[in-house]
């Protein structure tokens, strides 16, 4: 089958791996523009513009699709678009965490007369955790499972029709890391299976989303990183979890601002009496412990500013308190 696939970070760029390699030809790659990154701040391109100027895969990176734009340089790109898709001999289009919103003539486009519309690989089960942060949202509420959805694009915000659903256990572990590379495999996996079929000649049932059970993954903000440790152990751990890479869980000892990495819920800790939350209660072999507002968190792995990733208990311990404690609190 000859596709069109938009996408533009690493969760994309594996989905369209997989799509070439099982023989469809990927014939117009859409991402977006090539952004500044790195300590130098030098332009750097998509995974997946990489992926296609590897392959000879032609390239459009609009700003926007939308070519009622007020700025005529973003309606030019969004025009030139729209031109290039009416033009173009395609089967359909699958969509991967773009990152740019796709106005209904585009997907009538993708809808068009012998094509097969637009497809896109949501990293949740759907109407759960619509939207910008699912995997990351997941891991935050305590889901014990979650996976992908294929599901046939319409306007709202992932509110189209599933054509496929497959699970998987979200482990007491798990961070967003973990989890992204999981749901990549898999999604990759779905999507291929999904184009197989349609290339077979088979019909794909479209089942449109259930009314209840709605809810929304927000987009997550650096502001969310802080830690508030008169949460209970549970929630911190969670949140510690689902903001490992991204923005990276933080909390300040002094005038130093740590980054915590990763944590457990300890089996077993003997606490004589309640301290306040944030205050270190002592070591285990690598971890250290830490009251909650409820319950005590072991942190396994932090990090000091310009510093590297390492055990918690030995980036504690070059700490120097005046009396020997050591307490975490929120940035005043």
């Amino acid at each position: 089958m000859k596709i069109v696939f938009a996408g533009t970070p690493e969760f994309a760029a594996q989905a369209m791996r997989a799509i070439h390699a099982a023989g469809h030809e990927i014939v117009l790659a859409l991402t977006q523009p090539d952004r500044r990154a790195g300590r130098g701040m030098h332009l750097q391109a998509s995974p997946v513009k990489e992926f296609a100027l590897e392959h000879a895969i032609p390239v459009l990176q609009p700003e926007t699709l939308k070519r009622n734009s007020a700025d005529p340089e973003k309606q030019a790109q969004a025009q030139a678009a729209y031109q290039e898709l009416l033009k173009i001999d395609f089967d359909a289009m699958v969509v991967v965490a773009y990152g740019l919103i796709l106005p209904q003539e585009i997907l009538d486009i993708a809808h068009g007369v012998g094509r097969h519309g637009s497809f896109n690989i949501h990293a949740s089960l759907l109407p759960r955790w619509r939207g910008a942060a699912p995997i990351q949202r997941a891991i935050e509420s305590g889901d014990s499972k979650t996976g992908v959805c294929i599901m046939q694009m319409d306007a709202g915000l992932d509110t189209g029709d599933t054509v496929l659903i497959n699970a998987l256990e979200i482990s007491p572990d798990e961070n967003s890391s973990t989890l992204h590379d999981r749901l990549a495999t898999l999604g990759a996996r779905s999507i291929v299976a999904v184009l197989n079929h349609l290339e077979a000649g088979e019909n794909v049932i479209c089942t449109p989303q259930e009314i209840e059970g709605v809810t929304y993954a927000e987009k997550i903000l650096k502001s969310e990183a802080e830690i508030d440790w008169s949460l209970s152990a549970v929630e911190i751990d969670r949140r510690i979890r689902a903001f490992n890479p991204f923005p990276g869980a933080t909390s300040h000892a002094g005038d130093t601002t740590m980054k915590f990495w990763s944590s457990r819920i300890p089996r077993a800790f003997d606490l004589t009496k309640p301290a306040v939350p944030g205050a270190v209660l002592g070591f285990g072999d690598e971890g250290a412990y830490i009251q909650c507002g409820e319950g005590v968190l072991e942190v396994l792995e932090m990090q000091k500013p310009g510093g590297k990733k390492t055990s918690a208990k030995t980036c504690l311990q070059t700490l120097h308190s005046p009396d020997g404690q050591i307490f975490f609190c929120r940035k005043v």
